[in-house]
């Protein structure tokens, strides 16, 4: 697909990633939404005190790309299917993240990571099967390769946080080797007319920035970037102008706004696409494809560059299954150029 003189060369480019919605509250973190389970309020003494010092979870490391995707694979294939409770799902989020981490940590590192108690980390452990924490670790230290993360010491925090963003790009690198979710999100996109996005609070520039280069090729994008009572209603004309099909993109922390929203389009009758941080965000439950692109946490707010990039690759795929896509893109160059647009 061509430039259309607006970005420099092609959909590819854009909008910069959304920052956090302020201060990341730990206790706040991503709980996920796979089947939702009572509270995790129990005690449980079977602790695992141990530390392994050769692996703490720095934001950045050594470790082979490959390696990594594999293991936050083994991690989400081995989590899916347990019903979790909030916590346990926030502890599984984590050690996705942490994929290259995940196998060398103990449960007090775990516990601290992802902002629960330690006998947390071992009732989760036992809820996936296992006899307690040292036995799921054992099991992931089988399955994964043997060398642990590489020393980051060297690293500023600010560098430590562009590694994380790499580490993401290279997950969603390996999640896109089966590009058949995106291709079908694309050919969704292309018949829905219009087609509504939805993005509120951090996930807002991700939205407007899909929806910005998205007019370009497409007929009738809709921007949905405020909550409210107006926003259910703005959902309504969508669907009586003809809409099939909404994009939302949904980041943490995840306003309850965007779930209620995304309940609402389906009841509706809409086809939801929803790009997310985690397979375990709390929209998934109100999601009929999932695309996971996870955000850096090393900042004192988000940084968000997968999901941007997922959101340029899915705009790719929405012109792939637009005949007229590198039509408009010229009429648009053309029409540009007559107005001295751009000083390039």
């Amino acid at each position: 697909m061509s430039g259309d003189g607006d970005n420099g060369g092609g959909i590819g480019s854009g909008i910069g990633g959304a920052a956090g919605d302020g201060p990341r509250d730990r206790a706040g973190m991503t709980q996920g939404a796979r089947a939702t389970g009572g509270p995790d309020t129990g005690t449980d003494t079977g602790t695992d005190t141990g530390t392994d010092t050769g692996a703490r979870a720095g934001a950045g490391s050594g470790v082979d790309a490959g390696a990594d995707t594999g293991t936050a694979a083994r991690l989400q294939k081995l989590f899916e299917g347990h019903r979790l409770t909030p916590t346990q799902r926030r502890i599984a989020h984590c050690m996705v993240r942490r994929a290259a981490d995940a196998p060398f940590l103990s449960s007090v590192e775990l516990a601290e990571l992802a902002g629960v108690s330690q006998p947390s980390v071992t009732r989760f452990a036992v809820a996936l099967g296992f006899d307690g924490y040292p036995a799921l670790r054992r099991h992931l230290r089988e399955v994964a390769p043997t060398e642990k993360p590489g020393d980051t010491g060297s690293y500023n925090e600010y560098q430590q946080a562009v590694q994380a963003e790499i580490d993401n790009l290279r997950h969603l690198a390996a999640a896109l080797a089966d590009p058949s979710p995106v291709i079908e999100a694309g050919r969704l996109f292309a018949a829905s007319r219009p087609l509504p996005v939805l993005g509120l609070r951090a996930a807002t520039a991700q939205a407007a920035g899909f929806s910005y280069f998205a007019r370009k090729v497409h007929p009738d994008v809709r921007l949905l970037d405020e909550g409210g009572t107006m926003l259910t209603d703005r959902i309504d004309a969508a669907v009586r102008a003809g809409a099939s099909a909404l994009l939302c993109f949904a980041l943490p922390r995840h306003p309850r706004e965007v779930v209620d929203a995304l309940e609402y389009a389906r009841t509706a009758g809409l086809t939801v696409v929803t790009v997310a941080d985690s397979a375990f965000a709390p929209v998934a439950h109100h999601t009929d494809l999932l695309l996971p692109a996870a955000v850096g946490t090393g900042l004192a707010f988000d940084t968000a560059c997968a999901p941007m990039l997922l959101g340029r690759v899915l705009l790719e795929a929405m012109c792939d299954a637009l005949p007229d896509a590198q039509a408009r893109l010229e009429e648009f160059d053309a029409r540009a150029a007559a107005r001295g647009l751009f000083v390039e």
